[in-house]
């Protein structure tokens, strides 16, 4: 049998308890059997061999106890932080988190008090400002800046924004949405701001996989390595491999104070792994896990330039060019709409539901943000949906 990556099937995923889909008629209006979901963060292809053979392996001994001896995956995470980003990760600074949403919350915890202001570079995933909020903390925005079609960020414009009641900097590298790659300079700007400012720094990096040719993502503690005193690290198997179900994450904590205050948070908070995602996090940080994300990328190269190419030459719409992520982030300002009209031609007229471009914070209103990891038909699909959508622009 091939174990050869097929990211041309098409795979229906309707009543199997996809958010995605299952999800979409109720938040959206746009029914499954019509319409097109591309709004949840998930991928429409199926995980590596190695990956489902790891669950199958599972389901074969028949038995689903606690996990334990976790050197082999504690490896894993070495090995592939060393081989793709050469990073020496030692075993003792990594923590699993049910995901890395949990994740930000419990650096929100372990940080920060009630009261206290977490900065973001909006807009930017909107789970980060849920959370925070959720946890009696203030988001201080820090809006982000257009220049030549990508986004780009003025530390010098932060400075009025924070207080000193600010005590965490949640930085998302590389950015989602926007698909921006940080480069070497502007993350030690991050890391030279929180120095100044003694913030935490909290550098979530899950999409730190899925980068496109031309573009080279760098770990925080390679860019800044001043500031590892300081600097907590988020990365996970579950965009890279699509096993978001599988929830979990890494929380990589480089100085021992820091480890030993987060630890104690998730120990007052009962927080241990689901074997499931430590299986599958442990096959799919491999040599066979690697050659899929080569595989992947080359496909989301083709999908972005297809998106791209058609939705640019609709008049009045721009889809700003992603350098890593599969999450097209497109302007709909030069049509002059409302972000009603706008959104109401994608999802009744295209049947296409999307990220709205409002819950990421400040300067996202005249934005969606359309999910690309699917079959390339779908891509196209979506596309055609949309020219004609605004076919009285052209």
């Amino acid at each position: 049998m091939s174990t050869a990556p097929n990211f041309d099937e098409i795979i229906n995923r309707h009543g199997t308890h996809s958010v995605k889909w299952d999800m979409m008629e109720k938040l959206y209006g746009v029914s499954a059997s019509e319409g097109i979901a591309m709004w949840v963060a998930d991928m429409e292809f199926r995980p590596p061999h190695c990956v489902q053979k790891a669950v199958e392996d599972m389901a074969a001994h028949g038995l689903y106890g606690y996990y334990g001896d976790d050197r082999a995956y504690l490896e894993s995470i070495r090995w592939w932080m060393a081989h793709r980003h050469g990073w020496e990760v030692p075993a003792e600074a990594i923590f699993t988190t049910h995901g890395l949403v949990n994740g930000t919350a419990l650096c929100v915890d372990a940080f920060t008090a009630p009261g206290d202001g977490v900065v973001l570079m909006s807009p930017v995933y909107h789970a980060f400002a849920r959370v925070i909020r959720a946890a009696g903390r203030e988001v201080v925005e820090c809006p982000l800046k257009t220049e030549a079609g990508r986004y780009v960020f003025d530390t010098a414009d932060w400075e009025a924004r924070i207080t000193p009641r600010t005590k965490m900097f949640v930085l998302c590298s590389p950015h989602n949405p926007g698909g921006r790659v940080w480069s070497v300079a502007e993350l030690q700007a991050i890391a030279a701001f929180c120095e100044k400012h003694d913030l935490i720094l909290v550098s979530d990096e899950i999409h730190h996989d899925l980068v496109y040719p031309g573009h080279k993502h760098t770990v925080m503690p390679l860019a800044a390595p001043g500031i590892v005193d300081r600097l907590v690290v988020m990365s996970a198997t579950t965009k890279t491999f699509n096993i978001a179900g599988s929830h979990s994450g890494n929380v990589i904590i480089l100085n021992p104070e820091l480890r030993t205050r987060f630890a104690a948070r998730m120990n007052a908070l009962g927080i241990s792994a689901n074997s499931f995602g430590l299986f599958m996090a442990t096959a799919a940080y491999s040599a066979e896990g690697a050659a899929w994300v080569d595989a992947l990328m080359a496909y989301l190269d083709g999908n972005r330039r297809l998106f791209d190419e058609g939705v640019n030459a609709i008049p009045g719409l721009a889809s700003m060019k992603l350098e890593a992520t599969y999450l097209a982030w497109v302007d709909f300002a030069g049509t002059g709409m409302a972000p009603a009209e706008f959104i109401a031609r994608v999802e009744k007229g295209a049947k296409i539901a999307t990220n709205h471009g409002a819950s990421f914070g400040l300067g996202g209103d005249n934005f969606l943000r359309f999910n690309l990891a699917a079959p390339r038909a779908q891509v196209a699909e979506a596309v055609a949906r949309l020219q004609a959508a605004f076919a009285d622009l052209q």
